[in-house]
């Protein structure tokens, strides 16, 4: 564990498992905005093979607009990351802690979207671990 994200695990194909994970999110008022399959872009680019790895951005749209209509540079932070791995027989969700990482804009406004979005992502991983 890390001091900019906090995991859970689910014991669920990768494919499956992030299908679960869209599902939970929507629960919670948020979706995956973009995917990035890094074991294919490793394989393509380098020709090596690696265990499962992808790079999903989690959003709210309302709240990043209004983060973006607050600092327009808030972009840069944005979405919440969240990756999804192959180890061992299961698939382990890694999610960006979004106080850290939005907190670096010193901003009280995108403070507390941050704190919003947390207690939401926390609210998937409970989810998760529910399963």
């Amino acid at each position: 564990m890390s001091d900019y994200c906090f995991s859970t695990h689910i014991d669920q194909p990768i494919d499956a498992a992030i299908e679960t994970l869209k599902t939970i999110l929507m629960r919670h008022h948020l979706g995956i905005v973009s995917e990035v399959n890094v074991a294919t872009i490793i394989k393509t680019k380098l020709d090596e093979d690696m265990p499962a790895y992808r790079i999903l951005g989690a959003c709210n749209p309302k709240m990043a607009k209004s983060m973006i209509d607050e600092i327009p540079q808030a972009g840069a932070l944005l979405p919440c990351t969240i990756v999804a791995r192959e180890a061992e027989d299961k698939t382990v969700f890694d999610f960006m802690d979004p106080e850290v990482v939005l907190g670096i804009a010193n901003n009280d406004m995108m403070n507390r979207i941050a704190a919003d979005a947390k207690q939401r992502l926390n609210a998937v991983v409970a989810d998760l671990e529910a399963l």
